[in-house]
């Protein structure tokens, strides 16, 4: 089930975009240091690496908070439009996300950025909702077996599992 604890959206908004950012910074610096590494001449390997996560990252870091802050935006409109918190928020921000951000290549480009950008959320919600069913499947309640059902339960012809002599110590 959902949360229902979450942040007012102002938070979440910012938390997503300051996500991103983390996220976008920290594999920025490990891309580029790596980048930077193997266009470097033998003797200078680290100096260039530096260079390039100094040069690469924060700007990666930054593309990533936007799209975060974006998508974080529109799916807190969607919620308080829709008034209901599903999966769907997600793909139709993903579509607002991806096409606002591709909005200055043109309609056409943008629309089909959203498209893409709202199967991709779409994806991954899908796999949000199977990994919790699958990971409510091994928290289902079960009844307690009582000796007498253990009893009607036995084998024709076997060894009983349960009868006076299987519980008595």
């Amino acid at each position: 089930m959902a949360d229902h604890t979450r942040d007012p959206c102002p938070y979440v908004i910012l938390n997503d975009f300051g996500g991103a950012f983390a996220m976008g910074a920290i594999g920025g610096t490990i891309w580029h240091g790596i980048k930077g590494s193997r266009n470097s001449p033998r003797g200078e390997r680290l100096p260039g690496a530096l260079a390039a996560i100094k040069a690469r990252a924060p700007v990666l870091g930054g593309n990533f908070g936007v799209w975060g802050g974006l998508f974080g935006t529109f799916d807190c409109t969607v919620k308080a439009i829709r008034q209901k918190e599903d999966p769907y928020n997600a793909i139709i921000a993903g579509f607002f996300t991806g096409g606002s951000l591709a909005i200055r290549s043109g309609p056409k480009t943008a629309l089909g950025s959203g498209i893409m950008c709202g199967i991709l959320l779409g994806v991954f919600e899908g796999v949000g909702v199977l990994m919790q069913r699958m990971m409510a499947e091994g928290n289902k309640q079960q009844a307690p077996l009582i000796p007498e059902q253990l009893t009607a339960q036995a084998p024709a012809g076997g060894p009983a599992l349960a009868g006076p002599s299987a519980f008595s110590t």
